[in-house]
């Protein structure tokens, strides 16, 4: 069992940047690959980042890709999300995410373990 907790989130203006963090339980942690995904009001959630076990390989939406970078601390069991230049279509919950298979996806259905989120809105 791996338990996620987001934090980070708040309010910012388009343009500035923030910085997700999750936190996580459990001694396997660096043996699973994490990700990202976020959800707007009204809409489905929808993948972000990954970042397989080891940290070597990085996978972005295109939405994102060039603004936001995922990495982690497998020393600290901690995953980031930095976001850079953010928009106002960037407003979402954005949820922390744990897959067993620790090559990375970006599928958010082949994810074990997520999160209760932490809510990022950006304005004008």
């Amino acid at each position: 069992q791996v338990q996620l907790v987001e934090s980070g989130g708040g309010l910012v203006q388009a343009g500035g940047s923030l910085r997700l963090s999750c936190a996580t339980s459990g001694r396997t942690f660096s043996t699973y690959a994490m990700g990202w995904s976020r959800q707007a009001p009204g809409k489905e959630r929808t993948f972000i980042a990954a970042i397989s076990w080891s940290g070597g390989r990085t996978y972005y939406a295109d939405s994102v890709k060039g603004r936001f970078t995922i990495s982690r601390d497998n020393a600290k069991n901690a995953v980031y999300l930095q976001m850079n230049r953010v928009k106002p279509e960037d407003t979402a919950v954005y949820y922390c995410g744990a897959d067993a298979f620790g090559g990375g996806s970006t599928i958010i259905g082949e994810y074990d373990f997520w999160g209760q989120g932490t809510q990022v809105t950006v304005s004008l």
